[in-house]
């Protein structure tokens, strides 16, 4: 089955970057959101940023436009029902997603697929909810999609072969590189990468060192991009604390317990870029 039509439900940055990766790459693209409003301004976001890849000389002008005519806003979920293809990219709460995809599966043809750009929660138990858990998948994309490589394939229990192959050869048609996930939380990705966050925020708990030589530390010691904290807050310590206690309680291990220190900052709702202010202060506040 090719995929031609896609459906992102979420307009926030990682829908919206999941929505320019297929536009890009030739696919026709609806972009839905609870907020039709946030849809709209999602699609014009991306005008923006298409400009700004054509001033930098990384895309035509005429090809910017064909992007553009790809994408368009939802005015309501139900404009999601001609996808061969819809994934999900919102909050990351097992509930909310899973009413969702009832909505999706009831409205999509028989043969589409549901996808799910969930970074820790079960496939398997998404798919459940649904009337074709064989045609149910996890596309775990990383932030920020249009520039990160990485795509994790996660199959659930019933996902079939012929969705796994599908879904396969649509993250090649983007330029991704994909790997492949049993359904087990965290994935790959996160299975490694929240404990070295969740231990950076001990270290700070502790008064190993500051913020900034923790940051470096790891920067250059182990040569890293960007130093465990910064990442957190660019995740969002809302998330990490959500992906850290999911570990914790479906693994069954103390190794994974959140910090208490990324308790209370989420508490306190310093939650990283998105509220600015976390480890670090963005904004100017």
């Amino acid at each position: 089955m090719g995929i031609d039509r896609m459906a992102v439900v979420g307009a926030g940055q990682m829908g919206s970057g999941i929505a320019q990766v297929a536009a890009q790459a030739g696919v026709e693209v609806v972009v839905a959101d609870a907020a039709p409003d946030l849809a709209r301004k999602a699609v014009e976001k991306l005008g923006h940023t298409l400009a700004k890849l054509v001033e930098k000389g990384k895309l035509s002008a005429p090809e910017k436009e064909k992007v553009l005519g790809r994408i368009r806003p939802a005015a309501s979920l139900d404009d999601c029902a001609g996808a061969d293809l819809a994934i999900e990219a919102i909050v990351e709460n097992q509930g909310v997603k899973t009413e969702v995809f009832k909505k999706l599966d009831a409205m999509l043809r028989p043969e589409a697929i549901l996808a799910s750009n969930t970074s820790s929660i079960s496939i398997t138990a998404l798919a459940a909810a649904t009337t074709r858990p064989d045609r149910f998948i996890g596309m775990h994309f990383m932030n920020p999609p249009p520039v990160m490589q990485l795509i994790e394939i996660i199959r659930g229990l019933q996902t079939s072969d012929a969705t796994y192959r599908t879904v396969v050869e649509l993250a090649k048609r983007f330029g991704k590189t994909t790997v492949t996930s049993k359904d087990s939380p965290g994935f790959i990705v996160n299975r490694i990468l929240i404990p070295l966050l969740n231990e950076a925020c001990f270290a700070l708990q502790e008064g190993l060192a500051s913020p900034e030589d923790i940051d470096t530390a790891v920067k250059l010691g182990l040569n890293h991009p960007m130093g465990p904290l910064t990442l957190a807050d660019f995740v969002g310590l809302d998330t990490c604390l959500y992906i850290a206690e999911v570990l914790h309680r479906e693994l069954g291990d103390d190794k994974y317990r959140p910090a208490p220190l990324l308790r209370n900052y989420v508490a306190a709702g310093w939650c990283g870029r998105k509220s600015g202010r976390g480890f670090y202060v963005y904004g100017g506040g």
